[in-house]
């Protein structure tokens, strides 16, 4: 098992842990609108797909320090998910895709403003805002 299965195996477990983060952890559902283009087969413009996927993860805010008015506004909301948790579709099953959250995203009501990673491509750190 490689540094980033363990940070993910140890996260998960603390997400679910009663004593742990469980408290804290929400269900987290996002969506992207992909607009469709020119396709010759139907001759004509396709029609917009929309991708949707699921997780859990944690909600915060941001430092004082971080907030800087302009890029960063003290409205907008910190979101920790696992990437081994952000799945196409409603419910996880061995098929599901992994989802990589994208900028103009739309996440628990909140549009996706900036998306990193951790070192160990573990974790997503989402910024939102309403």
């Amino acid at each position: 098992m490689g540094m980033r299965e363990e940070i993910q195996a140890e996260l998960a477990e603390a997400f679910s842990d009663p004593d742990g983060l469980a408290d804290a952890v929400k269900p987290v559902a996002g969506s992207r609108t992909i607009k469709g283009g020119y396709d010759p087969a139907i001759g004509g413009t396709a029609p917009a797909t929309t991708i949707r996927y699921t997780g859990r993860g944690m909600f915060g805010s941001y430092l004082a320090k971080e907030i800087d008015g302009s890029r960063i506004q003290t409205e907008d909301v910190k979101l920790l998910v696992l990437q081994n948790e952000l799945f196409e579709g409603q419910a996880v099953a061995v098929t599901d895709v992994p989802v990589a959250p994208k900028i103009g995203d739309q996440v628990s009501g909140y549009r996706v403003l900036n998306v990193s990673e951790d070192p160990a491509q573990a974790t997503w750190t989402i910024q939102l805002r309403k």
